[in-house]
């Protein structure tokens, strides 16, 4: 490779670890994604266990708290992405058609990120008892209302139905930008110690000749 076929790969990588998510809106994405991953594993792993043992009162609870935290980190995303974040545009070779789907994917994540907590939470406050909350025990704020339960029941695993899908819809696409299209729009949510990692074999050498 000559000198300035190097310094052309140096920039070409250089412009791609430029054409990211800030570092802010990366750490909130896979904080989301770790907090999916506990509540999905942890409604789950109840459902194989005796719902009255000591293991399902904690699952439950760990799936309670973790759907709080998913609710307050969907709020923190959406002021930090409306305020402060820097979003890279889409590459100019991707198709407005995919532009569009991806958008309604992304827009589809937020609600129901936001609405699955809701719903889920609801379902606990009408019980009329007292549940325990982080560190806290919350008394019971509503009235026992089973037909309202009941409603927000069947919504909440709608919804957690339709979260799986479009998780799985945006993990796919991702995959297909990384394996197939190779545009680098993978990359751009990744952490910059990844990036950073590519482009120093690539400034060292520069740096030696």
């Amino acid at each position: 490779m000559t000198k300035n076929s190097e310094s052309a790969a140096t920039s070409a990588v250089a412009t791609q670890a430029d054409d990211r998510f800030d570092g802010t809106s990366i750490m909130l994405h896979w904080l989301t994604v770790l907090l999916i991953a506990i509540q999905f594993s942890s409604a789950w792993l109840r459902e194989s266990v005796d719902h009255h043992s000591p293991i399902a009162v904690s699952l439950l609870a760990t799936h309670l708290n973790s759907g709080v935290l998913v609710w307050v980190a969907g709020v923190v995303r959406l002021v930090w992405r409306h305020n402060f974040a820097d979003l890279p545009p889409f590459p100019p070779s991707m198709p407005k058609l995919q532009q569009t789907i991806a958008k309604a994917n992304e827009y589809g994540l937020y609600v129901l990120l936001l609405v699955q907590p809701i719903t889920g939470l609801g379902r606990v406050l009408l019980r009329g008892q007292p549940f325990d909350l982080f560190f806290w025990q919350v008394s019971a704020l509503f009235e026992e209302n089973d037909s309202i339960r009941h409603f927000l029941a069947e919504g909440h695993e709608f919804g957690a139905r339709a979260l799986l899908a479009l998780i799985g819809l945006h993990a796919g696409a991702a995959l297909f930008h990384r394996l197939v299209l190779r545009d680098g729009v993978l990359q751009r949510m990744l952490p910059r110690i990844s990036v950073r990692a590519k482009l120093a074999p690539v400034l060292a050498k520069d740096e030696a000749e």
